[in-house]
């Protein structure tokens, strides 16, 4: 089962188009070496995707996702780029590539809404060769940290959680992301982990003005109100609030990530 809870709203795609190696794959660096093949799973609009194939070159790298959406945003971003990235819609249980034919299959913020991250990460294993890389990084909603912290910013932590979990995922994949692949077969694993950090005097007042679009908007908003875990006033409330936090001189929230490197046998 693959649920996107957050869908692929404008302010969705926004938010996904400001990660770079730099805050959110810092962690394979190392294993960025020139001449490696890369498989991103899950690419969204691709910045990342697009970052990986300065690094390697555009002919080494592939990004995937199960969106056309996403897709389009991201053959966008690298035509603008002047990059000749391919980015194609598939699905991360059967990758179209053959067995053993990437170093590094790499997946960001994905295995948080899979029913069957262990079988995803298998299916990654499959198309790496021996003695290359399956590397993922998720978040932890369970161990956010939001200041000033209001009643109905309270709410969103919670909503934050439920929600995927209703969807079928977890969004506390970052804390399990070493049990995950331990279940999948490999042996040879790195965990740490990175965070986010959103302050007023940096990037917080952009991330309250998104979350503010985003809860009302996105499929967050949607899945919130079918399942029965908010409703729509609710959600306008929490929508205030996040633009509340926005503008707050003291606005400071910090998100952690689990990362896993496992080597392929």
């Amino acid at each position: 089962m693959v649920k996107y809870t957050h869908g692929h709203h404008p302010s969705v795609l926004a938010a996904h188009a400001w990660r770079t190696i730099a805050n959110s794959a810092a962690y394979l660096e190392p294993h960025l070496t020139p001449g490696a093949s890369l498989v991103d799973v899950g690419s969204g609009p691709g910045s990342i995707t697009l970052e990986f194939a300065r690094r390697l070159g555009a002919d080494r790298v592939v990004g995937l996702d199960g969106a056309e959406t996403a897709v389009a945003f991201a053959r966008e971003l690298a035509e603008e780029a002047g990059l000749a990235v391919r980015f194609e819609q598939g699905d991360l249980y059967a990758l179209p590539f053959d067995d053993g034919s990437v170093d590094i299959a790499h997946a960001h913020q994905v295995l948080q809404h899979l029913g069957d991250p262990v079988g995803a990460l298998r299916e990654m294993a499959r198309v790496v060769r021996p003695g290359g890389v399956v590397a993922a990084r998720d978040q932890d909603a369970g161990g956010v940290l939001l200041h000033p912290l209001s009643p109905e910013l309270a709410r969103w932590l919670e909503l934050s959680v439920s929600i995927p979990l209703a969807n079928g995922g977890e969004a506390r994949a970052g804390r399990r992301l070493l049990q995950w692949a331990h279940a999948a077969g490999f042996e040879e694993v790195t965990a740490t982990a990175s965070t986010w950090l959103f302050t007023a005097d940096g990037d917080g007042p952009w991330w309250g003005g998104l979350w503010a679009e985003r809860v009302v908007s996105s499929s967050f908003a949607d899945d919130a109100v079918r399942h029965g875990l908010a409703t729509r006033d609710e959600l306008e409330a929490i929508s205030q609030a996040w633009l509340a936090w926005a503008a707050h001189p003291d606005a400071w929230m910090l998100m952690p990530h689990g990362e896993i490197v496992a080597r392929v046998r």
